[in-house]
């Protein structure tokens, strides 16, 4: 049975928190749906008194999307079922489950998966958003192994999507963002053939100079478009209070840590270089990659995709941008790097509704900040910046998103548009699923 939380209950104030805690909203209710049926009811539910919805699982909209100021929040962060089919290869989720506890199953048996990072991130908002991970150039978005999935409607209604029924839903679900079309709970996965051990590396670049950064840039931009797929990694460079200027790269390789050095070599003659790797499972290396997240964090970002190589004076120019002082209250400014190509542009940039299919990279600014006394300069920091970003990229990730981005329709989705808004009238004509950046 569901469990509905208002501003009366003890554990309200609680409950309404999402990752970025420089979201602050009110809901109206917080409706905690322990299975589908509880889901269906909720909409239903919901529908009658007239109140929005929001669909809510690990609460990693960067936006705050998942929750807002007098709605119905339908949280369905505990439908974590998981079962494997061994004869067909795949296994099927609900979809509150949390990255930690999919890896720590799949892999505790001996399979990889191509997720994402943080480890209390849920699957689903960051397959329907397409879904960038350290695996990608090896198998692809995780939305790329999807093979079906079940959504509950606006109607109540528990309807499947795959390549044979309601097609043009499954397509929209591969990339289209989450929230927009119903309630996903469950979805079905290829899996990968089993792996002994992965390469998690680690390299950082200490107080580099600008000149440094500069021919770091260079050097990420020509290897991260010729590299082996089996390699993948997000660079940074960062300006924080605790430790100056810094340059670190995270990444993963299904290989030995001899392919890691041989690949490694261009930025091993970066002056200042210093590499750690553990060849471990693929559970140790997720593991590692996900410890250094936070519990929550206050920030603002923007991201834009890269499919060009820079010159030397835009290098430059994003150095300058990121050496500059950091905004009141601000602990920690990133340019962050995330690595695309490989399996992800195998992809037709039609074939599903993630359309940066042969981007290079993601491009994103941050600004992390000590708490919300600081969060209206922090923004005014992003917005300001926007422009060195936006005019060297294309578009902008789904998954990282921004509220005041100009017609986020064809940024987040390019041409797909057009279509995701047949989709959308289709199976969503009373627009029940809406929020500041929705699918209209």
């Amino acid at each position: 049975m569901a469990e509905i939380i208002t501003p009366a209950d003890e554990y309200y104030n609680q409950a309404r928190l999402v990752w970025n805690r420089a979201i602050n909203k009110y809901p109206e209710e917080i409706i905690y749906c322990t299975s589908i049926e509880d889901v269906q009811k909720a909409i239903v539910y919901s529908v009658k008194k007239k109140l929005e919805i929001r669909v809510r699982g690990g609460g990693h909209n960067y936006q705050g999307f998942s929750i807002g100021n007098d709605v119905a929040v339908i949280d369905i962060s505990n439908l974590n079922s998981i079962k494997i089919d061994y004869e067909k290869s795949t296994f099927t989720v609900q979809n509150g489950i949390k990255l930690g506890q999919l890896y720590t199953f799949l892999s505790g048996i001996g399979f990889p998966f191509p997720g994402g990072a943080c480890p209390t991130v849920c699957i689903s908002g960051l397959a329907l958003g397409g879904g960038w991970g350290y695996s990608s150039r090896k198998y692809g978005l995780t939305c790329d192994s999807l093979l079906e999935l079940k959504m509950v409607n606006y109607e109540g209604e528990l309807i499947t999507a795959n390549k044979c029924t309601n097609s043009d839903l499954f397509w929209a679900c591969k990339g289209g963002g989450g929230g927009n079309f119903g309630v996903v709970v469950a979805m079905t996965f290829k899996l990968p053939l089993k792996v002994e051990r992965v390469t998690k590396f680690e390299f950082d670049i200490s107080n580099p100079s600008k000149y440094t950064q500069i021919e770091f840039l260079d050097v990420w931009q020509h290897f991260i478009t010729n590299a082996v797929p089996e390699i993948n990694m997000r660079g940074s460079i960062s300006n924080s209070a605790a430790n100056g200027i810094n340059i670190n790269c995270r990444g993963l390789l299904y290989g030995t840590p001899g392919e890691l050095y041989r690949l490694l070599e261009p930025f091993s003659k970066i002056k200042g270089f210093k590499l750690k790797y553990n060849y471990v499972s693929f559970l140790q290396a997720v593991l590692l990659l996900g410890s250094v997240y936070p519990q929550y964090q206050y920030f603002e970002s923007y991201s834009g995709f890269v499919k060009q190589y820079y010159d030397y004076c835009t290098l430059q120019n994003l150095v300058e941008l990121i050496n500059q002082p950091r905004p009141r209250g601000s602990e920690e400014i990133n340019l962050n790097l995330y690595g695309l190509g490989g399996k992800v542009s195998e992809v037709g940039k039609f074939d599903t509704a993630f359309y940066y299919r042969d981007s290079f990279y993601i491009l994103l600014i941050e600004t992390i900040f000590k708490n919300n006394c600081y969060k209206e300069i922090n923004k005014d920091w992003i917005e300001y910046n926007i422009d060195d970003i936006y005019y060297i990229t294309e578009g902008s990730y789904i998954n990282f998103p921004y509220y005041p981005i100009k017609k986020y329709m064809y940024e987040y989705y390019g041409e797909n548009k057009y279509r995701l808004e047949e989709v959308k009238h289709k199976y969503d004509p009373y627009n029940i699923f809406n929020f500041k950046q929705s699918i209209k």
